[in-house]
């Protein structure tokens, strides 16, 4: 389970973290979390389906966040449904929920790879 405070105020100075101020009102973020292998056989797989589906018709024509969902859910409908269609991507979001995507689909498409 992740954390993700509601408003997170950090100063940068020279390149790292000087301070963080976390507000109190964090709230929990939860999704179902797969393991993912960053390996490159893993990556050169999802990048394959990921590259078939920005070329897609259903997808190549958007821009934006709406093109990135289009693409995810064209990549694996069962694994968009399972960790985004509850709560989609907003504008500027950080995607924790990424790497679970991509455990989601190598897991789900028989390709796990070391």
């Amino acid at each position: 389970m992740f954390r993700i405070p509601i408003s997170l105020s950090c100063y940068i100075l020279l390149g790292y973290y000087e301070t963080c101020k976390c507000e109190s009102d964090a709230v929990p973020f939860t999704f179902i979390e797969y393991q993912y292998k960053d390996s490159p056989k893993n990556e050169m797989t999802f990048r394959e389906f990921e590259s078939a589906c920005e070329q897609s018709s259903a997808c190549s024509h958007m821009n934006g966040l709406p093109r990135t969902r289009c693409i995810r859910e064209c990549v694996s409908p069962s694994c968009y449904r399972e960790l985004y269609l509850n709560d989609p991507l907003e504008e500027g979001e950080i995607d924790v929920r990424l790497n679970s995507f991509k455990g989601c689909f190598i897991q789900r498409s028989g390709r796990t790879r070391n």
